[in-house]
């Protein structure tokens, strides 16, 4: 009896042993599986947009050491990056990227525009959840959408002394107040476009940025060694003004195309049984509809194009207020 006791005893201690040499094992496969992930690299190095999807996607930048995790803490040293210092991830995936670069954090952040200003740029999105590309690790899981390309747009223009308003009210939400299917993103973008104007009078430009839903080979440039997200303007004939919107946005198309040729696709005029042919530019003459690169483009690439398009609206807008 005590034999069989013994021997019992013993299966026991070893099914434990097993249990845990196999935890072992695959914590020890995460960590060589993370460490990898954290070595990799963007085909293309912006420091910049590297800068902006880590200090404006990352919930750890706003926590201090003390509001960390233990997990955290843990991953910290086992893999030296700090998710709470974008430096530490650049570093890592960017090879002496940052070398020169000082890191400020969003308190120390100086803007270039005055926040006593109003904003006189609105940026929404009637499809607000198209997606790009994702690219690496470096993203942090966060998935590149236009949401994200409104977002670097504002910084770019603000740089150049513009007030942005962007809009963070989702289109579904609206959609489901009214009880509209997708097919109703329009009218729900139409309540934010009113909403929006009542509480900030000042605004004057209306961008509707989109992503088209065509290939890569339909949606990309290559142009001095960069690549670019093409854009392609999008016109409603059923609009009765829809002359001035043309207008408008002809001069935009225009001025892309001067900068890198082939950038904008040109002005897609639109109306019809099957189309919405207002797309809300009867709202004002200066309501223009983006479509900015397609599903395969990456947010690297619709970065390249956001910096030209932030120095042509910036141009027009000027010239449009002179």
């Amino acid at each position: 009896m005590k034999k069989k006791f013994v021997a019992k005893s013993k299966k026991t201690h070893k099914k434990k042993y097993k249990i845990i040499f196999f935890f072992l094992v695959l914590f020890s496969s995460f960590l060589v599986t993370i460490k990898s992930l954290s070595k990799l690299a963007l085909p293309f190095q912006n420091e910049n947009l590297i800068r902006f999807l880590l200090e404006n996607n990352n919930p750890f930048v706003t926590k201090t050491k003390s509001n960390y995790s233990y997990f955290h803490q843990l991953m910290t040293k086992l893999i030296t990056l700090d998710l709470s210092e974008p430096l530490s991830i650049i570093n890592s995936n960017y090879k002496g990227l940052t070398k020169n670069i000082t890191y400020l954090s969003k308190e120390e952040k100086t803007t270039r525009v005055s926040k006593e200003e109003p904003p006189s740029i609105y940026i929404y999105n009637t499809h607000d959840t198209e997606e790009y590309t994702p690219t690496s690790f470096a993203e942090y899981s966060v998935m590149p959408t236009v949401k994200l390309a409104d977002y670097v747009l504002k910084e770019e223009l603000e740089k150049k002394g513009y007030n942005v308003l962007i809009e963070e009210t989702t289109i579904s939400s609206v959609r489901s107040t009214m009880g509209l299917n997708y097919a109703g993103s329009y009218q729900a973008s139409r309540v934010l476009l009113e909403a929006a104007k009542k509480t900030n009078p000042s605004l004057e430009y209306f961008i509707d940025l989109h992503r088209d839903s065509i290939s890569k080979d339909k949606t990309t440039l290559v142009y001095n060694d960069k690549t670019y997200a093409k854009i392609l303007f999008l016109i409603g004939l059923e609009n009765p003004n829809y002359q001035e919107n043309l207008e408008f946005t002809t001069l935009i198309s225009n001025k892309l195309n001067e900068k890198i040729p082939g950038l904008s696709k040109g002005i897609y005029k639109k109306q019809g049984a099957g189309v919405n042919g207002i797309y809300n530019q009867d709202f004002s003459p200066r309501t223009i509809l983006i479509e900015l690169g397609g599903p395969e483009n990456t947010i690297d690439e619709v970065y390249e194009t956001l910096l030209i398009l932030s120095e042509v609206l910036s141009e027009v807008i000027s010239s449009d207020q002179n």
